[in-house]
């Protein structure tokens, strides 16, 4: 950083210092493949230079020395000097990934937020809502919006004129029907997307989105707006006041099958916008994977671990809850509140606002009965649970949507990875450290 301050014999010391690692390099490299004369000359030259060093000379003396070596290591040098500029770029490069590599996984981890199973906490990808076309960002602000917060826009149109209908699968315990199919990040990258269909009047308009992203949330904003309800309570009052009609729809393998579709009594005429809003990207932060090693988790961290011995989760992934239980600790969900060894559980803002329902936070909510996907679920209506040796427990803040410790159990000690650490995009008001 200081060395445009140095002076000429100051910069040629530095210069000639490094001339001789590379001639020692080269030698303690080759010399088995080198000449004796070869040898003897590389050393000479190396003494040499070694020696004005030593005697601290001048400049014009060791830029004489220096020029006298490089023509020896020009004969000798192999593939160590002279190098090309693609072998120092690879090198560097290749170095650069290894010290990635290892910031990664002993220090610090980079890690991307992609459900809403935190919220408010942490944010998934989320839905930017457009009232109408005339409410959509300019060019200008789409390119802003990509940058801050990596805004994604999905538009559509409607095909014909009538009411809008939302499809209804009953398996899927009334949130809208989806389906999977093949895509594309950065266009070149293989994903699996996320397929909705919306019937207008007897047309049906598609659209895909991230596998992750939560559509129901945009469906209840945009139909209903105003009603803050869980998607599926809202789905559950329509079909049991009627507000549905089921259809013959067409199947991938030309058979047709019955669906059954949510009327919004939101009517369009064809060509009018239907759905407008942007898919804002999850939370990106820093995970700590240090401080674990040499101190324990305690109760209301954010806590990041990994899956690969999770049973029922069916592979390994890295996934972020809060931490709420230790060995030995027993809890019952009461709803709305959590209970931690008999008394409502703390260590966390996030624990006081879901036992007092403040903000955005709806609550604690007891586990289902057991399910064939999920037949061991704990934490159910009256049941106090003691967390295992080895383990912890770790459940989500939004818990009406997480798929947390209340479906699959507890985290084996050895799968915890560390906690967040930093926020750092998109650029919204929780950039900063993680809570």
């Amino acid at each position: 950083m200081f060395g445009l301050f140095d002076s000429v014999e100051t910069k040629m010391r530095k210069t000639a210092a490094n001339w001789l690692e590379v001639a020692g390099k080269v030698y303690h490299y080759r010399r088995d493949v080198l000449s004796e004369k070869e040898r003897a000359e590389l050393l000479a030259e190396s003494d040499q230079l070694r020696t004005l060093l030593r005697e601290r000379a001048d400049a014009s003396r060791l830029k004489l020395a220096v020029e006298s070596i490089e023509v020896v290591l020009r004969k000798t040098g192999g593939t160590h000097y002279p190098k090309s500029s693609l072998v120092e770029n690879v090198e560097f490069f290749l170095v650069a990934a290894i010290v990635i590599l290892g910031v990664r996984t002993y220090f610090v981890q980079p890690f991307k937020i992609p459900t809403n199973s935190m919220w408010p906490s942490y944010h998934g990808m989320t839905g930017e809502i457009y009232a109408s076309k005339a409410d959509e960002p300019n060019p200008v602000m789409k390119a802003v919006n990509f940058v801050t917060v990596g805004a994604k826009p999905v538009r559509v149109d409607a095909p014909a004129s009538g009411e809008v209908l939302l499809p209804v699968g009953g398996s899927e315990r009334g949130v809208i029907t989806h389906h999977e199919v093949p895509g594309r990040n950065w266009i070149v990258l293989p994903a699996k997307k996320r397929q909705y269909q919306v019937f207008v009047g007897d047309r049906l308009a598609s659209f895909t989105v991230p596998l992750d992203f939560d559509f129901d949330w945009v469906a209840r904003d945009t139909f209903f707006p105003g009603d803050k309800r869980p998607f599926r309570d809202i789905v559950f009052e329509m079909i049991e006041q009627g507000r549905y009609v089921d259809r013959l729809v067409n199947t991938a393998d030309g058979g047709t099958r019955r669906v059954r579709f949510l009327k919004t009594g939101k009517t369009v005429s064809a060509g009018e916008r239907v759905l407008s809003f942007d898919i804002l990207t999850g939370d990106q932060l820093f995970v700590d994977r240090v401080s674990y090693h040499f101190v324990p988790p305690k109760v209301g961290d954010g806590f990041v671990f990994r899956t690969g011995q999770i049973e029922e989760l069916h592979g390994d992934q890295y996934y972020i809850k809060r931490l709420v239980g230790l060995p030995g600790d027993q809890l019952e969900i009461r709803e709305p509140r959590l209970f931690r060894n008999g008394a409502p559980i703390t260590g966390s803002k996030a624990f006081d606002f879901n036992n007092t329902q403040k903000d955005d936070f709806a609550g604690y909510f007891a586990a289902p009965a057991p399910s064939v996907n999920y037949p061991n679920t704990i934490l159910r209506p009256g049941e106090v649970i003691t967390v295992p040796d080895h383990s912890y427990l770790a459940l989500g803040d939004n818990s009406g949507n997480s798929l947390d410790g209340r479906y699959w159990g507890y985290v084996p000690a050895a799968d915890v990875v560390g906690r967040p650490l930093f926020i750092y995009y998109p650029f919204t008001k929780r950039w900063g450290p993680a809570p």
